[in-house]
C-alpha cells in the first residue's frame, strides 16, 4: 500500500493536532481550518517523503483547498490516528511558484 493510503486510512479514523500545527493554523494573518487540512490530507499529494523522522514515518503534503489558496501539512500517521505536525501557508521566499519545489538556497 502506498504511503498516502495510510495516511488517508489514519485520518478516516482519526485527526489530531499537536500545539505547534494549532499554533500555526492560527496565526493572525494565515487562519487555516481543520476542513482545509482535512481536504489537503484526502486530496493533496506528497511532496517530500520523510521515511526516517523522529516523530515516526511523516510527510509532507501540499493541496489548494477550495481553490483558494495553497496549503502545506506535515503530517505522521499512527494506528489510530493520524497526526498533523504542522499545517501553513507556503511562501514564495521558500518555494517556487508551483507550492511543490523548494527554492535553493
Amino acid at each position: 500500500m502506498n504511503f498516502i493510503n495510510i495516511v488517508k486510512q489514519s485520518a478516516e479514523k482519526k485527526i489530531i493536532y499537536t500545539i505547534h500545527a494549532l499554533d500555526e493554523m492560527n496565526a493572525e494573518d494565515k487562519m487555516i481550518t481543520t476542513a482545509e487540512v482535512r481536504y489537503v490530507v484526502f486530496n493533496g499529494e506528497i511532496i517530500e517523503d520523510y521515511p526516517e523522522d523522529k516523530r515516526g514515518h511523516s510527510c509532507l503534503i501540499f493541496g489548494i483547498p477550495n481553490s483558494r489558496r495553497p496549503v502545506h501539512v506535515v503530517c505522521a500517521p499512527k494506528e489510530e490516528y493520524l497526526a498533523i505536525i504542522t499545517a501553513y501557508i507556503p511562501s514564495l521566499e521558500k518555494w517556487e511558484d508551483d507550492f511543490k519545489t523548494r527554492r535553493k538556497k
